[in-house]
């Protein structure tokens, strides 16, 4: 469980932690028995963020990009995390990080690779594409909610960082994560 210390007032705490919880996490899963096991597991976890769904690896383009049924930011906001099959129809997760990193505009959006391999020229490959991380995806559900409990603290860890840098938040954190 993190703590917080530092400088900040309790009633800003609350703002914070409010924005955190309702940055949006985009997953780009076609399998939707996968999708199904996340969601249910998002709620053991208590992870309380939006879950955006893409299906394949143009609409990840189109939905980061703003383009065609992406292109109201309201319905569609920009999502803090993309967390990223590898194996999709159409462009695959190789193809959309490659993509992805040649974007200035996406430079800080944190990537998690979330797959069924564990094959290392698939880990390799996804590092030396620019993923921030990479998981395989667990089969049994109690893993599969510790998995979405260590993402839940990355994801506090980073946009922690993130505000930091910003010079919007001035707490330190020691969440458990990944």
């Amino acid at each position: 469980m993190p703590y917080f210390a530092g400088s900040c007032a309790p009633s800003n705490l609350g703002v914070r932690m409010a924005r955190r919880d309702s940055t949006p996490i985009l997953l780009a899963e076609d399998d939707e028995n996968d999708v199904i096991m996340f969601r249910r597991a998002s709620g053991h976890a208590n992870l309380t963020n939006p879950l955006l769904v893409v299906n394949d690896g143009n609409e990840v383009i189109a939905y980061l990009s703003g383009e065609g049924k992406y292109a109201d930011r309201k319905q569609f906001p920009m999502p803090g995390l993309l967390l990223l099959d590898l194996k999709m129809p159409r462009r695959d997760g190789f193809e959309v990080l490659q993509w992805l990193r040649a974007q200035p505009e996406f430079a800080d959006l944190q990537v998690v690779v979330l797959t069924a391999s564990d094959q290392f020229r698939d880990i390799n490959r996804s590092y030396e594409l620019g993923a921030n991380s990479f998981l395989v995806k667990p089969t049994e559900f109690d893993e599969f909610v510790g998995m979405i409990e260590a993402l839940r603290g990355y994801c506090l860890r980073v946009w922690q960082k993130t505000d930091r840098t910003r010079g919007q938040l001035s707490v330190g954190a020691n969440p458990v994560g990944i």
